[in-house]
C-alpha cells in the first residue's frame, strides 16, 4: 500500500485576477506533489477559492450583478491560469460549493453547542479590502496597517470563538513538534508575538453583509472568513458532508503551503479550531516568503501586480515555473525583476540544459545515425560523471523533503554543468574524426545520453513540459523514466533512434537590450553544434576604473536580522574610527551571532541606499554560487580601516 501525502495551497480570494505571487505558491505545491507522486506516494493536492465576504459583495453591487455572478468568471480565469501553468491538482474547492457550505454550518453549530462559540458585540476599526478588524494601536496614521487604506469604526452583534481556551495546549504542541511551523523564524514569531502575550477571542460571524454562509440557527448572521475559509482543508475530504469520504485516508495534511502573510491564521486560528473539533493538527505549515518588487510587496489591493499570463506568453510556462522555484530561496523573500528572469532563461535553460540536449542528440545523429552502438569503451575520466549521475537523485530527495526547492534545482543543474564540462574534457568532435575511436566515442555519447535520461526524470516535477520534449528527442521508453529506474546506472541502451527537433529554450533578450546585442547573437548562429562552447569575455577595465572602488577592512561589532526581510542582516561595522550600518543579503548563510567579530571587506564609497526601509552605507563582499555563499575575509590580522588594493 502506498504512503499518502496531502498538500494544499491557500484558497485564493477571487476579488480580481491572480498575480505571479499566487502562481509561485501553486507552482511550488505542484512541484512537490509531482515529486511525491513520482517517488511512490498516493498524493492528494488541493487548491481552490475563498469566495465570500463584504469586499466581493460590494464589488458585485457596483457592477450590478450578484456576488456569485461576479466571482464565477474570475474563478474560471483562475482555473484557466492553473491549466496554463500545468498545475496538476486533484481537487479544486470553492467555498460556494453546497457541500462545503453544509459542513461550515455543521462545524459552526457544533462549536456553539459545545460552548466554544458565544454571542456578544464587536466594536473596532474595519478595513473592507483586507476584511480585517484592527485595534486603535494597530492602525498606522489612522489607516489599515496592511494596505494603507481608510478604515471605519464598526459595532455589531457577533459570535466569538474562545481562542484563549486552547492557547496553552497549542504552545505545547508547537514546542513538542518543531517541524509544525516552518521556517524556524516563523515559529518564534507566532509564539512570542501572538500566543504568549495572550489571545483575544476571535470574531467568527458578521451581520453587516449577507454574502456568506448563513448561521442556520440565527438568521441575520453569516459565518465569517476564519471558519468558512480555513475549514476547506477538511471539507474537501468529506468532513461533515456528502463528498467522497477521504478524511481517514489523507488527514492530517502533510503540509499547508502558504504565504507568510497568512501564517497567523493557519498556525493559530486553524489549529485551535481543529483542537476544538477533536481532530489531529496538520503535520506542517510552511510560510514561504513574498515575491517583492522594487517598490515593496506585490498585492491586488495596491495594483502593482505582475500578470503570470503575460509572462508565460512572452517567455514560456516552464521558464516562469523554473525562475520562480530557482531564483528565490523557499521560505525567504525574493525580488522579482525581468532582467533576472531573462538571465535564468539564457544561462540555465538555454545555455546549460538546452545546449546539452541539443549537442548530444545532434552528435548521436551525426556519428551514429541516432542509435548509440552497444560496443563501447570506457575510461577513467568517465567515473566522475557516473558518480554524479548516481548520487544526484538522493541529494534531490533530501532537499525536497525539507522543501528546499531552489537547492533541489541547484543539485540538478550541477549535474547538467558537470555533463557540459565532460563534453569539453572528452572532445567528441575530435574522436569523431578517428574511426579507431568509434568505441570510445560511443561511450562518451552513452554517458551524456544517460545523464540526460536522469535529468529528464529529475526536472519533470519542476518543468514537466520540458521533460516531455526531452523524452521525445531522446526517444526513451516510459519504463526507463521512472524514479525506480534511476537506481540502475545505464538502465537504458538507447536502442531507439534519437531525433533532434527545436531548441528547448531559444535565447531571449529584453527589448531595451536588443539593439545593442542583436548583432552579437546573429554571429553565433552559424556555428556547428558539436564545437566546444566559446567563452564569453567580460568588458575590460583599466586600473583607473578599478581605483574608483574604495575597499577597506571592517570589523563587525553588531548584527541583527532585518525587521521586514528574512534574507537581510543589518550590521554595524567599524572601519578605522568610523562606524557604519550596512544591510546585507546573507541571512540565509550566516546567523547574526556568527557575524560579530568577523573582519570583512566592504565597499565604502557606494552610494547610500535603503533596503526594505533600512539605510545601508556600503556593501560587504562575498563569493557565491547557486547554493553557497562565503564572505571575503582577510588572511592575517590587519586593523579595520586598512585599504584593500
Amino acid at each position: 500500500m502506498k504512503p499518502t501525502y496531502y498538500i494544499t495551497t491557500p484558497i485564493y480570494y477571487p476579488s480580481d485576477k491572480l498575480h505571479v505571487g499566487h502562481t509561485y505558491t501553486t507552482v511550488a505545491a505542484d512541484a512537490l506533489s509531482r515529486f511525491k507522486k513520482m517517488t511512490g506516494y498516493d498524493v492528494f493536492f488541493l487548491t481552490g477559492t475563498d469566495e465570500h465576504g463584504q469586499k466581493i459583495e460590494e464589488k458585485a453591487k457596483a457592477q450590478g450583478v450578484t456576488p456569485k455572478e461576479y466571482v464565477d468568471p474570475i474563478v474560471k480565469d483562475i482555473k484557466d491560469l492553473w491549466e496554463l501553468m500545468n498545475i496538476d491538482y486533484d481537487d479544486f474547492i470553492r467555498t460556494t460549493d453546497p457541500e462545503h457550505e453544509k459542513s461550515v454550518q455543521r462545524i459552526f453549530k457544533q462549536l456553539y453547542e459545545q460552548g466554544d462559540i458565544y454571542k456578544s458585540f464587536y466594536e473596532g476599526w474595519y478595513c473592507t479590502p483586507c476584511e480585517a478588524f484592527w485595534t486603535e494601536t494597530q492602525l498606522e496614521d489612522g489607516k489599515c496597517p496592511d494596505c494603507g487604506r481608510e478604515v471605519r469604526q464598526e459595532k455589531e452583534e457577533a459570535y466569538f470563538f474562545k481562542m484563549s481556551k486552547y492557547a496553552e495546549r497549542l504552545i505545547q504542541h508547537i514546542e513538542d513538534n518543531p517541524q509544525f511551523i516552518q521556517p524556524e523564524s516563523r515559529k518564534n514569531e507566532m509564539i512570542n508575538n501572538f500566543l504568549k502575550p495572550g489571545l483575544q477571542d476571535l470574531c467568527v460571524s458578521r451581520t453587516t453583509f449577507d454574502w456568506g454562509v448563513p448561521v442556520d440557527f440565527d438568521p441575520g448572521h453569516v459565518v465569517y472568513v476564519w471558519i468558512d475559509a480555513l475549514s476547506n482543508y477538511i471539507t474537501a475530504l468529506g468532513y461533515m458532508n456528502d463528498r467522497p469520504q477521504l478524511m481517514d485516508k489523507y488527514w492530517p495534511a502533510d503540509v499547508h503551503l502558504i504565504g507568510k502573510d497568512i501564517l497567523r491564521f493557519h498556525t493559530i486560528y486553524w489549529p485551535i479550531m481543529l483542537m476544538a473539533l477533536d481532530l489531529p493538527l496538520p503535520k506542517q505549515v510552511f510560510g514561504h516568503g513574498w515575491i517583492l518588487l522594487k517598490g515593496g510587496k506585490m498585492s491586488k489591493s495596491k495594483g502593482n501586480v505582475i500578470d503570470p499570463v503575460v509572462l508565460s506568453n512572452k517567455y514560456g510556462v516552464d521558464a516562469l515555473r523554473y525562475f520562480a522555484l530557482r531564483e528565490m530561496t523557499f521560505g525567504a523573500d525574493g525580488i522579482y525583476n525581468e532582467e533576472a528572469l531573462v538571465s535564468r532563461i539564457n544561462s540555465d535553460l538555454a545555455n546549460d540544459l538546452g545546449n546539452l540536449l541539443s549537442r548530444t542528440v545532434a552528435m548521436v545523429e551525426k556519428y551514429f545515425n541516432g542509435v548509440i552502438p552497444a560496443t563501447r569503451k570506457g575510461e577513467a575520466i568517465d567515473e566522475d560523471l557516473k558518480k554524479r549521475i548516481a548520487e544526484t537523485p538522493e541529494l534531490l530527495e533530501e532537499h525536497m523533503e525539507k522543501l528546499e526547492l531552489s537547492n533541489a534545482l541547484s543539485v540538478i543543474w550541477k549535474l547538467i554543468s558537470r555533463a557540459n564540462k565532460y563534453i569539453d574534457e572528452t572532445t567528441p568532435w575530435i574522436l569523431g574524426k578517428d574511426p579507431e575511436q568509434a568505441d570510445r566515442l560511443a561511450e562518451v555519447m552513452f554517458q551524456l545520453a544517460d545523464t540526460l535520461r536522469v535529468v529528464t526524470v529529475l526536472v519533470s516535477p519542476f518543468i514537466p513540459a520540458t521533460a516531455e520534449k526531452m523524452k521525445e528527442q531522446l526517444q526513451i521508453p516510459e519504463e526507463y523514466l521512472t524514479w525506480e529506474s534511476l537506481k540502475t546506472p545505464g538502465a537504458y541502451d538507447f536502442t531507439a533512434a534519437m531525433k533532434k527537433t527545436e531548441n528547448l529554450f531559444p535565447r531571449v533578450e529584453l527589448e531595451k537590450e536588443e539593439a545593442g546585442k542583436g548583432k552579437a547573437e546573429k554571429k553565433g548562429k552559424g556555428k556547428k553544434q558539436e564545437k566546444a562552447p566559446e567563452t564569453t569575455q567580460n568588458s575590460e577595465i583599466t586600473i583607473d576604473d578599478f581605483a574608483k572602488v574604495e575597499l577597506k577592512v571592517a570589523t563587525v561589532v553588531e548584527c541583527t536580522k532585518h525587521p521586514d526581510a528574512d534574507r537581510l542582516l543589518v550590521l554595524k561595522v567599524q572601519i578605522g574610527e568610523e562606524s557604519r550600518q550596512i544591510v546585507s543579503g546573507i541571512a540565509n548563510f550566516y546567523a547574526p551571532d556568527q557575524m560579530v567579530g568577523k573582519k570583512v571587506v566592504v565597499v565604502t564609497n557606494l552610494k547610500k541606499t535603503k533596503l526594505r526601509g533600512v539605510e545601508s552605507q556600503g556593501m560587504i563582499l562575498a563569493a557565491a554560487d547557486d547554493s553557497t555563499l562565503n564572505l571575503v575575509t582577510i588572511d592575517g590580522d590587519l586593523p579595520s580601516g586598512t585599504q584593500v588594493r
